[in-house]
């Protein structure tokens, strides 16, 4: 083994770790508050830029001032929910499963991170043809869901497509 499998074994077990540590429920809904986030974001930055108006004169900034309020604001409110979350799960005495869980969250978390170097980095730097790369134990056997990968990555991006499809046809709406 050398210096790129212990990477990869390092970012698997710190994933991994700080997922046991929170648990599946925060981890999941950490997730999901981040794209809730974003999409409340999008969604409802043009309204409250309206009402920003007479306080920011520029409209980028003004626009840029709506979007990290929704944004920031979406955010505590997912953080104030997940921790709640986090002490009904202490009380009802499933920590353990949910850190389990958590853990097997983390490793999934840490294959993708992996899988997108291991696919991305090839792509820019033709780092594939070193010695290092060649000779590593663990960087074959991750390639072998290079294919797969790249499905799901392809079923990701035409999902995230739809998303702004959605979003733009919603403000749109808005504005009528």
């Amino acid at each position: 083994m050398n210096w790129a499998d212990w990477t990869i074994l390092t970012i698997l077990l710190v994933s991994s770790l700080i997922s046991l540590k929170r648990g599946f429920i925060k981890e999941a809904l950490s997730l999901a508050c981040w794209v809730a986030a974003f999409v409340i974001a999008m969604l409802f930055r043009e309204p409250l830029s309206y009402l920003l108006t007479d306080s920011i004169s520029t409209p980028s900034l003004r626009d840029i001032a709506a979007f990290a309020i929704l944004f920031i604001a979406t955010l505590l409110v997912g953080g104030l929910v997940n921790f709640l979350l986090g002490e009904l799960v202490k009380f009802t005495g499933l920590s353990g499963t949910d850190r389990l869980l958590g853990m097997l969250f983390g490793a999934l978390r840490g294959f993708i991170l992996i899988m997108a170097i291991l696919l991305l980095i090839p792509a820019v730097v033709p780092i594939d043809r070193d010695p290092w790369w060649q000779q590593s134990v663990l960087i074959p056997k991750f390639l072998q869901f290079e294919s797969l990968s790249r499905e799901v990555a392809q079923s990701v991006m035409d999902f995230i497509r739809g998303l702004f499809s959605s979003i733009e046809s919603v403000t749109d709406a808005q504005q009528r």
